[in-house]
Order: structure tokens, then sequence, then C-alpha cells
């Protein structure tokens, strides 16, 4: 082959390799640009314990009936950001 083509072949990988990075690093983030919540996958619902017990029965209070409840990760947000918490301080 030439080596102009091979020169031409290697950038257009590499401009493939890079545009599949820049992919991935999206489909990563939840809404408003935040990585999404790893245990929920940015859904912000979990399958509820209700679902594994024996009677094959779905539904409880905590679902609502639907089998899915809120992550306990998120909390529903869908992103994979701590909530901040404050926690008051008292000096004895």
């Amino acid at each position: 082959m030439n080596p102009m083509v091979l020169t031409q072949v290697a950038t257009g990988l590499s401009v493939l390799a890079v545009v599949k990075q820049v992919m991935d690093e999206r489909s990563m983030m939840g809404p408003g640009g935040a990585p999404r919540c790893h245990n929920c996958n940015g859904s912000g619902r979990v399958t509820c314990i209700c679902t594994r017990w024996s009677d094959a029965d779905v539904g409880c209070r905590t679902c609502s009936g639907s089998g899915r409840m809120l992550c306990s990760t998120c909390r529903g947000t869908r992103t994979g950001r701590p909530i901040s918490v404050r926690v008051p301080a008292s000096r004895r």
C-alpha cells in the first residue's frame, strides 16, 4: 500500500476512536450532565423487595403495587452525585 493511504487510514481510525470515546462518555451522563446512578442506571427506580416474596404477589405500600420503588442510592434523582445533608453540630 501507498504510505499516503496508510496515513489516511490511521488518521481515520484515530478519529473514530475519539468519537466512540465521546459517545461512551455521553451515554453515562444523566440529566443535566451529571453521571447516572450506578444502582438504577439512571431510571430512579429499582425492583421492589416485595417481588422477592415466595407467593409471587407484587405490590406493597413502598411501591404502590408497581413492583418498582425509589432507588436507595440516588433517592430517585437518577444521578450518581451524593445527596448533600446538613448535620448540625453542638458544643458540649
